[in-house]
């Protein structure tokens, strides 16, 4: 025996479990379990990528300087504060990598994303969780467990798995009532999909205080999970810091040259938006016709309960859209929900079916 030991932080995490991409017996399934953009990509970040093919022999540029200066022309926003990665997911490792240790405490709420948590437990830190109220963030019982402990807190803005979010303004009070050594991260994944006024994806934070990060993704609506390509905006001392521990070529020349092209195509952005929105306006209306509790969403999912008295599930509704060829994502912790992406409309069409039928009611 070596004596080889793992840190305690590690051991203390079970595998990831992915949402499933597969059917038995099913060559095509319809697969509404990981949120991924059913219009795909812009076909300018397509050609771009293929492009980028004709240089697989050289490094990618490891100061990220094209895709940096696009986002920051395109948000308005510094591009020298800007540090891209392997995904937002990458990014968050980093940051909880810098600033997270043992005997700290990671604040976050009952939903999010979870391979923050992920991150935290095997950085050594003691997760605390806040329960939600109404399935949204809930920013009082947040901040009525912060401690002098309390070094890392993020949210999902619009959360997942119920698709909520919480203003501009909660916002600000939420960081408001974190002590100033405490890192707060906003994960924007969603961003792009939202079409409330009184959302703010947090980037005046970022430029107004020290710690404060914003990470966002192409993995949603640009349409480009495969490259595992994301970014985050950083006050320059954060900057500064993740910089020092980023390996130098993090993210691969063709995805570097895709993200390029899809953050351009703003037009391509906008009208993927406008149809998702469209989407989910009729897919909450039809399946609250069917006596279904649809969660209100401002992402490219929705989140639906069935009440129990009804005899249905969750995990019976998952079961007989499986039985159709259609791959949900159940979700964690109760039987009782179920998270749909946002698909194509012939998707929709047939998910609304199903359920209609699951429901004993053909609409």
């Amino acid at each position: 025996m070596s004596g080889l030991e793992a840190r305690p932080g590690v051991l203390r995490l079970a595998p990831y479990v992915q949402g499933k991409s597969s059917l038995a017996g099913v060559d095509s399934p319809i697969k509404l379990s990981s949120n991924e953009s059913s219009q795909g990509p812009s076909p300018l970040a397509v050609q771009a990528y293929l492009h980028g093919a004709g240089t697989l022999n050289r490094y990618p540029d490891g100061s990220q300087r094209e895709l940096r200066e696009a986002i920051g022309q395109m948000h308005g926003l510094d591009p020298d504060l800007i540090i891209c990665g392997n995904g937002s997911d990458e990014l968050i490792q980093l940051m909880v990598r810098a600033y997270v240790g043992y005997g700290h405490e990671a604040l976050l709420s009952e939903n999010g994303f979870v391979m923050s948590n992920i991150h935290c437990i095997a950085q050594g830190a003691d997760l605390v969780i806040a329960p939600e109220k109404d399935y949204r963030v809930d920013v009082d019982a947040m901040l009525a467990r912060v401690t002098d402990r309390t070094r890392f807190c993020t949210i999902a803005n619009p959360n997942n798995p119920t698709g909520t979010y919480i203003t501009g303004d909660e916002l600000r009070r939420l960081h408001a009532g974190l002590p100033g050594h405490c890192l707060f991260l906003i994960d924007d994944a969603y961003a792009e999909y939202v079409t409330a006024a009184d959302y703010s994806d947090g980037a005046d934070l970022v430029d107004e205080f020290d710690n404060v990060v914003m990470t966002r993704t192409f993995s949603k609506i640009y349409g480009l999970p495969s490259l595992r390509i994301g970014w985050a905006y950083c006050p320059a001392g954060v900057f500064d810091v993740v910089q020092r521990i980023r390996t130098p070529f993090n993210t691969n020349g063709p995805a570097l040259a895709a993200a390029v092209a899809a953050v351009r195509d703003r037009d391509y952005m906008l009208a993927v938006r406008r149809e998702n929105a469209a989407w989910r306006d009729r897919i909450s209306a039809r399946l609250t016709a069917l006596g279904v509790e649809v969660i209100p969403s401002q992402a490219n999912f929705y989140l639906i309960r069935f009440d129990e008295a009804s005899g249905k599930s969750g995990a019976g509704a998952a079961a007989f859209l499986q039985s159709r060829g259609i791959i949900p994502r159940p979700a964690a912790g109760s039987d009782q929900y179920l998270r749909i992406t946002i698909g194509l409309a012939e998707e929709n069409e047939a998910v609304l079916q199903a359920l209609g039928e699951y429901m004993g009611t053909h609409r």
